[in-house]
């Protein structure tokens, strides 16, 4: 699929017109404009000529979207920011042309009394703003056999003439043509909001090149990749020369397993990993965190974030298209890209109606003449005719404000969640959050630390429970099979086991394998290791009563329990903590202010899944359950309260993040697993940012309704006045572009939104 840059496209009617047009071409099969992105992705064999010459009967021109394409130069906000805007446009030069010529006929009509050539003078002024926008309208029309607004303000402006208003076509073509241009600076300015974005990331960065490096195959060597993205082959240990030369390079040119300096103060240019040196490093940018976090040798660093005062030597790890700035960016564009639900209605919605309009006007222009005996030309008593009522109709009947209201909302509540460290990929995904009555969490990693520090490994023949060889025998096979295992519970076990010297006791298990939620498996000089829950021992390895007793103590504590048996008999169990979030409590309390039911659902023991429910305060606690089992429940919350979310961390949180209305995933920077899976990623791992993101989306939901009920209220109104008689041309394109206006400023708030 080919995708392109479109220049020139104001509004989202513009944007189905573009799509349509282009899906007529022979050779098309798939076509999608999005007016959010400004983008053209078309599929088949067309030659770019063809597209370009067909954009360009549109009044659009294309552009191919490549790595080095960027927006277009921004311009100033305000009012010089629009008239630079209108000089780089050839329709709006032609319409400021026209308005210099309207003001020279009133200058004739009123100064000179010379009203016969001002007329004249008014119908040039047309003509010349009108030459694009009838130009647009007839196309559209015999291409797409379609009506838009553009043809109506012809009909209107060439009617208005014919019935001798010639200063009201000349007003109504001008105003028309400026309030599009205001329609397209603004949505542009929307648009191109995530400009901040694109440039935190620094074009250039300081290359370390050690003089005795030679680009010799048999000096590399692998790295594992850090993720699915990231795979690299580096200059060998032995190739490299302590004395490294400087140079300063565009990041296009770097290299996975370059080595780049980032001295204090300045933006970190690339992802990579810190081989020297340590930084508080600002990840605002990227994650919303608001504190400096503290990076080290070995630590990860993203694009765009800011080194503090430590200088860091960073190997690169990911290619500058594919690192995380790059990676959020091209997602939010994405995400903008998709309609939400009431996007869609309204654009189904506007298809029908401006065909419906002209049937409507005809009607309103010709009835009441031939029915009822009413003037169909304007009176000399000032009584409007019904000819004049019908143009006010074409001109009120402009989509523009309705079909700009929800695109402009979603891609400022979006762009401002994503400054925030709040990845939502899509308009569907803001509206739907903004509604959902109930919030599922899982608990290890979401509610709690997801850092459990071992606090208890006890041997069944301990009687004292004080550590002895037997408890650290238990340890030590417990690490070797958990070694081979990425389950938090584990870095517990592996971690306690390291710190007291177990950790070469037994060699690593092999043919480990998964009790999915229950527990581990491996083999350890020829014996079966089990480590599992209490629940899985019950089932399948008797125990007596005292070790029973003993986990049931600990779990009473708030504490995680394993058992492990040799294949033999049950040899001891360990107790692990995992502590609540710092920040959990608040967050859940937060959630309970805006009305939300919260439920925590875990596979941990139904004592200690109490213990921490009661803490950070849930609403509901569903313990001892299997991924499977967390599936059923958020189904079984969505039968009961409606829309659920679901926020989740690890992998086997997946199924139960896609079965909820929205699935929201902890820790999106840098994973790329959860910015794909989920529907909503939360970047810094932060669960402060879960309030801010409802709220968000909520007070985006309330912006369309409003902009939807303002544009309709105010048409309906004026079509009324238009009817009865008591308005006229200029004053009907001059309320719809006011209120285009209106819902635009209005659906840029979030931008602002704290």
């Amino acid at each position: 699929m080919n995708t392109y840059r479109v220049h020139g496209m104001d509004c989202a009617n513009c944007a189905r017109e573009l799509e349509t047009g282009i899906a007529k071409l022979p050779g098309v099969q798939t076509v999608r404009v999005d007016f959010a992105t400004a983008k053209l992705h078309v599929e088949g064999d067309v030659p770019f000529d063809k597209l370009a010459a067909r954009a360009e009967a549109f009044g659009k021109t294309l552009e191919a979207d490549t790595a080095d394409s960027k927006s277009a130069p921004s311009n100033p906000s305000g009012v010089i920011g629009f008239l630079r805007y209108l000089l780089t446009r050839s329709e709006t030069r032609l319409a400021i042309a026209g308005g210099a010529i309207l003001l020279l006929g009133v200058f004739m009509a009123v100064a000179l009394n010379a009203h016969e050539l001002a007329n004249a003078v008014y119908i040039l002024a047309t003509l010349v703003a009108l030459v694009p926008i009838a130009r647009s309208g007839l196309r559209t029309l015999f291409i797409n056999r379609d009506f838009n607004i553009n043809l109506l303000m012809t009909i209107a402006a060439i009617g208005a003439i014919l019935i001798g208003e010639t200063l009201e076509a000349a007003t109504v073509i001008f105003l028309f043509a400026v309030g599009e241009a205001l329609e397209g600076y603004t949505a542009d300015r929307a648009r191109n909001s995530l400009r901040g974005l694109l440039e935190l990331a620094p074009a250039t960065a300081t290359r370390l090149i050690s003089p005795a490096f030679t680009p010799d195959p048999t000096l590399l060597i692998a790295l594992p990749a850090s993720d699915s993205e990231t795979s690299s082959l580096i200059p060998h240990p032995s190739s490299l020369n302590s004395q490294s030369s400087e140079s300063t390079v565009p990041v296009a040119d770097l290299l996975i397993g370059d080595t780049i300096l980032v001295k204090p103060g300045e933006r970190i240019p690339m992802d990579g990993t810190i081989t020297s040196g340590e930084s508080g490093v600002n990840q605002a940018p990227i994650t919303g965190e608001s504190v400096p976090v503290h990076k080290a040798q070995g630590a990860e660093v993203y694009a765009g974030t800011i080194n503090g005062e430590g200088a860091l030597q960073i190997r690169v790890t990911r290619l500058a298209a594919d690192n995380t700035l790059n990676r959020i960016i091209k997602m939010v564009e994405e995400a903008q890209s998709v309609r939400a639900p009431s996007q869609r209605l309204i654009d189904q919605f506007a298809r029908w109606y401006t065909p419906g309009v002209v049937v409507l006007a005809t009607a309103v222009a010709l009835i009441p003449p031939l029915l009822f005996n009413a003037p169909f030309y304007n009176t000399l008593d000032g009584t409007q005719g019904w000819l004049y009522r019908a143009l006010e109709l074409l001109v009120i009947a402009c989509p523009c404000s309705l079909v700009i209201s929800t695109p402009v909302t979603i891609i400022s509540a979006i762009t401002a969640a994503a400054r925030h460290g709040v990845l939502i990929k899509g308009g569907a995904h803001l509206e739907s959050l903004g509604s959902v009555q109930t919030i599922a969490f899982d608990k290890t990693g979401t509610l709690t630390r997801g850092q459990p520090t071992l606090t208890l490994a006890r041997s069944a023949d301990c009687a004292t429970g004080e550590s002895c060889a037997e408890c650290d025998d238990v340890l030590a096979l417990a690490y070797a099979v958990e070694k081979r295992s990425a389950h938090p519970l584990a870095k517990a076990v592996v971690d306690a086991a390291g710190s007291r010297g177990l950790d070469t006791r037994y060699a690593p298990a092999e043919s480990v394998a998964m009790l999915s939620g229950r527990g581990v498996q491996g083999q350890v000089n020829g014996k079966l290791i089990t480590v599992g829950s209490h629940a899985l021992f019950e089932a399948e390895h008797p125990h007596s009563r005292d070790l029973c007793n003993w986990v049931d103590a600990a779990e009473a504590q708030g504490q995680t329990t394993m058992l492990l048996c040799d294949g033999d008999r049950v040899r001891g169990f360990i107790a692990v903590a995992d502590e609540p979030r710092a920040d959990s409590q608040q967050v859940i309390a937060d959630l309970k202010n805006l009305g939300i039911q919260t439920v925590m659902l875990t596979g941990d023991n139904a004592t200690v899944a109490e213990s921490i429910g009661k803490t950070v305060g849930v609403n509901d606690v569903r313990a001892g359950l299997l991924p499977a089992d967390k599936v059923d429940a958020v189904k079984g919350l969505l039968n009961t309260q409606g829309r659920v979310a679901m926020v989740g961390d690890g992998v086997n949180d997946t199924p139960a993040l896609a079965a909820a209305t929205v699935g929201i995933a902890m820790g999106g920077a840098g994973s790329a697993q959860a910015m794909e899976t989920a529907d909503i990623a939360l970047m810094a791992d932060d669960l402060r940012q879960l309030p801010y993101a409802v709220r968000l989306s909520r007070f985006a939901r309330s912006l369309i309704s409003q902009n939807i009920i303002l544009s309709l209220g105010l048409k309906a109104a004026f079509m009324l006045l238009a009817l009865a008689g008591g308005a006229s041309l200029w004053m009907a394109v001059f309320a719809d572009v006011g209120m285009s206006l209106i819902v635009t400023l209005n659906g840029m708030r979030p931008v602002r939104f704290e």
